[in-house]
């Protein structure tokens, strides 16, 4: 399985959501990093996705993009091909 990483808050709802879709296709280990309590790591995710809002989310070395890109590679039947490749 490959390794994920999401930028994430505490409060964003639809970082749960993420989670919770990645848990549902057996994902054991996320590495969450919390921009809410290091802001200096937001820029550093803005500087590394061109992206201000959370989550923003990697699979291996896939940027994936937030919740909403992640829904649809899971509609699209990618995200399970994903998780197994990277």
């Amino acid at each position: 399985m490959g390794k994920v990483l999401m930028y994430c808050t505490e409060v964003c709802p639809y970082c749960v959501r993420a989670e919770r879709l990645l848990r549902a296709k057996g994902v054991v280990e996320i590495e969450k990093i919390r921009v809410d309590l290091q802001p200096e790591l937001r820029m550093a995710m803005m500087e590394k996705t061109g992206q201000r809002t959370v989550p923003q989310i990697y699979i291996g070395a896939h940027h994936v993009g937030g919740y909403d890109d992640l829904v649809s590679l899971e509609h699209g039947g990618e995200l399970a091909m994903l998780l197994v490749n990277e």
